[in-house]
């Protein structure tokens, strides 16, 4: 297997795409950003710091990030597993890269900026899920956003569900078990963990 070593390698296989592909990346959010961030229920968001590199998902109603203005989008940190590893990488490393997603929308929109943590109880109010304010905001400064192309979620099928197959299941009560070498504690651990996610 050949390594690519050098940007002159990477562009034999993929060819520079010319000035005319690159319009699309802006340093803010253009009114359909903006929108569509309105209707989205769900993002993922990479880190890099502390933890090394992680990515992390946050999801809630729609529009449960808020557009501060064109630079600026609030996103409100809910109850969780408490690891913070994201969260601690945004502390030893400000860059972060977004991935936001609409339902049967194949269309992703793409953020790059710097991120800072926020516990002001004013603007934790502002983000409520479930009668709870926000434990904290992640308030982001864009550099630079962008939308995908349809390519990748139309490859996948990814919104079609006919593709989809069954419904799967991950036993956590299986994986502290094996990790902690405590068999019995298995069907315990996931009776807690579903009834955890019966409070969402």
């Amino acid at each position: 297997m050949a390594q690519i070593m050098t940007m002159e390698g990477l562009r034999h296989l993929i060819p520079d795409p010319g000035p005319r592909a690159g319009a699309k990346l802006r340093e803010d959010l253009c009114d359909q950003g903006i929108a569509f961030i309105r209707r989205s229920p769900f993002l993922v968001l990479g880190t890099l710091g502390t933890w090394g590199v992680e990515v992390s998902q946050k999801g809630d109603a729609p529009g449960f990030v808020e557009v501060l203005d064109a630079k600026t989008i609030l996103i409100p940190e809910r109850k969780g597993n408490q690891l913070a590893l994201s969260l601690g990488n945004i502390l030893g490393d400000a860059r972060v890269g977004l991935a936001m997603f609409v339902p049967a929308t194949d269309e992703v929109l793409r953020i790059s900026g710097r991120a800072t943590l926020h516990d002001d109880p004013e603007l934790c109010a502002r983000l409520p899920a479930r009668g709870e304010p926000a434990l904290l905001v992640i308030r982001v400064a864009i550099d630079r956003a962008a939308f995908h192309c349809v390519r990748s979620a139309r490859r996948a099928a990814l919104w079609d569900p006919a593709s989809w197959g069954p419904a799967g299941k991950i036993s956590f009560g299986k994986i502290y078990a094996d990790a902690l070498k405590q068999p019995e504690i298995r069907e315990a651990f996931d009776k807690m963990a579903e009834a955890h996610d019966a409070e969402l």
